[in-house]
């Protein structure tokens, strides 16, 4: 009986860039290793395997998201351009092969079952507010309009992994983290953590802005 849990998978490293499901990912390929992965992969089922390689430890991590290709345009060189989709998320547990591409053994991930939907749906919802306040203290701070997205994903793990796509700075890290969780819940916490910290830090530049005006508005 086939396991379907598990697959041999092939994989493409990125340096510090975290896939997550629900994510659009435009690629270039033009690697000939990755041609002939490419072409492997059309022929199959559009799938592959993203995964972050860590230029400073010089190493893959265990956790990636699989990718898949929802649109591809390839020119008369051969290189080709991409647009894939995020969808499950996999943990490596043996590579496979390294040529003439790097394919792996694979497991699926999820999160774990909902317990307690109330409190879940009220901790997005903090989390959403939390969001909502750093756009718009970002937009007062630099006299911008910023926005969200018209359809923010409102159920809490898609909301979770779009807040964990969109972190902006060299977070690759922080992100990385994130994806390998496997508890909404958790996901959603520290998310609201880093996002309150964002606020009170905005909030309190924005204070010392307006202050400064107000003074020169007095001098003036």
């Amino acid at each position: 009986m086939t396991d379907l849990s598990v697959r041999e998978l092939p994989i493409f490293p990125l340096p510090d860039l975290v896939l997550f499901p629900e994510e659009v990912l435009p690629l270039h390929i033009f690697e000939s290793r990755y041609r002939i992965m490419l072409q492997t992969v059309l022929e199959r089922d559009s799938r592959f395997g993203v995964i972050r390689w860590d230029p400073r430890a010089k190493k893959l991590a265990d956790v990636g998201c699989c990718a898949e290709i929802v649109q591809h345009q390839t020119s008369e060189d051969g290189r080709s351009n991409i647009i894939t989709l995020g969808q499950q998320r996999f943990r490596v547990l043996e590579v496979v092969r390294e040529a003439p591409y790097r394919t792996a053994m694979v497991s699926w991930i999820e999160d774990k079952q909902v317990e307690n939907h109330e409190d879940l749906n009220k901790l997005a919802q903090e989390v959403s507010t939390a969001l909502k306040d750093v756009v718009s203290l970002t937009g007062k701070l630099t006299d911008t309009d910023p926005s969200l997205p018209e359809e923010l994903p409102d159920l809490p793990r898609e909301l979770s992994f779009w807040i964990a796509s969109h972190l902006a700075g060299p977070v690759a890290d922080e992100q990385q983290s994130l994806l390998e969780l496997i508890d909404t819940n958790d996901r959603l916490k520290r998310e609201l953590e880093m996002l309150d910290q964002t606020r009170k830090q905005l909030a309190a530049r924005t204070v010392l802005k307006d202050t400064l005006s107000n003074v020169d508005k007095a001098n003036g």
